[in-house]
């Protein structure tokens, strides 16, 4: 859920265009004839579900794609997006279930196009190729699925942080990126969305608390490259048994790397406990399983455990803050805009209710009897 500007989410232009040039543009760039077409939702770029018709050189079997433009703010960004898609490309190469680019008829991973619309806009368009599965916002989640999502939050930013060394990589050092944990403190400037209200008066909280106990240990936390946005839109899972009772997953896709920035281990892990709460009919307990997970791979320090219930907090706070603001800027998007919306506010207003030892508790002790119990990895 990229936001444009790294500090500024009201500047970007989301593309608009339609489909008969999306169908020219797939022939003109990449050389491909489409045979079906269907607009896919995002924050901020414009996303296709594109089918092709088989022509020599596709190969057997990869005739869908995800053409992916980009907005207007982060088209000038061109190091950005480079890094991000050979992140995909490095990943999938690793085992994970990534996309990666096909690349256009001039054998690049990416090209600028021109909008034909007013005011000669240009936007930066990726051809991707198409991962099948369900949203976990689409199934019923169980414990099994919520470890694994912590082991593949610990297991990505692990790879990418050890082993990715393309020199587009330096372009992830985003400072005043809104989306990163670090910069929950810049919500400041776009509180005003919420009106005066109790939601308003407990992100203020957030802010103030983080400011005050988050931002000092900073230091103290372990650096790597986070994915930034592993919510329960952006991973893909299929079902690997055949009980209808209790099913088991498996992750099939990770979807959307344009949140990425350098960030630190425990960012991720909190980001990824917060977006499996939010259609979790038991939300508190949701972040026990998605630790242990995260600790099979990768434990936490004991300072890293101590903020993860206010980096959590962070979470929900920026992420109903700025869908709040950017619906204000976009009415037309506000249906998916706050997506988050509808249970981020009942389940942020319930961790403060509860109390951050409460729901440490709960978090530590579910994660520990994992460990006691040394689940398969």
């Amino acid at each position: 859920m990229s936001s444009g500007n790294d500090c500024q989410p009201q500047t970007f232009t989301k593309p608009a265009f339609g489909e008969k040039e999306v169908t020219e543009l797939v022939d003109r760039v990449f050389g491909l004839k489409v045979s079906w077409i269907r607009p896919l939702p995002s924050y901020d770029d414009q996303n296709f579900h594109v089918r092709v018709s088989r022509n020599k050189g596709v190969a057997e079997g990869a005739d869908e794609y995800v053409l992916k433009i980009t907005n207007s703010e982060d088209s000038q960004k061109p190091d950005l997006i480079e890094a991000q898609t050979r992140a995909m490309m490095f990943l999938s190469a690793e085992g994970f279930p990534s996309a990666t680019p096909y690349l256009t008829k001039d054998g690049n991973i990416l090209s600028l196009e021109p909008d034909t619309g007013p005011g000669n806009k240009k936007y930066m368009v990726r051809l991707l190729t198409y991962l099948p599965g369900t949203p976990v916002a689409k199934i019923a989640t169980n414990t099994q699925i919520l470890y694994e999502v912590g082991k593949l939050a610990a297991s990505l930013d692990k790879a990418l942080s050890e082993k990715f060394h393309h020199p587009s990589v330096k372009s992830l050092h985003r400072g005043q990126f809104i989306w990163n944990l670090a910069n929950v403190p810049l919500l400041d400037q776009y509180i005003y969305a919420l009106g005066q209200n109790k939601y308003r008066e407990v992100v203020q909280r957030v802010i103030e608390q983080f400011k005050g106990e988050v931002i000092p240990k900073l230091s103290s936390f372990r650096a790597c490259i986070n994915h930034g946005d592993l919510n329960d839109h952006n991973i893909l899972v299929d079902s690997s048994s055949a009980s209808l009772e209790n099913p088991q997953y498996r992750v099939s896709g990770i979807l959307d790397f344009s949140d990425m920035s350098y960030g630190y281990y425990v960012f991720e892990v909190a980001i990824a406990i917060m977006y499996m709460m939010i259609e979790s009919p038991d939300p508190l307990s949701v972040g026990g399983h998605v630790l242990a997970g995260f600790e099979s791979i990768l434990p936490l320090t004991e300072e890293e455990r101590g903020a993860l219930f206010l980096l959590v907090s962070g979470r929900f706070s920026q992420s109903l803050v700025i869908a709040a603001h950017t619906a204000l800027l976009y009415p037309e998007n506000e249906e998916y805009l706050m997506i988050t919306a509808k249970t981020g506010w009942k389940h942020l207003m319930k961790m403060f209710e509860v109390g951050q030892a409460a729901v440490e508790k709960t978090w530590f002790e579910t994660a520990e009897a994992y460990a006691k119990h040394a689940p398969a990895k």
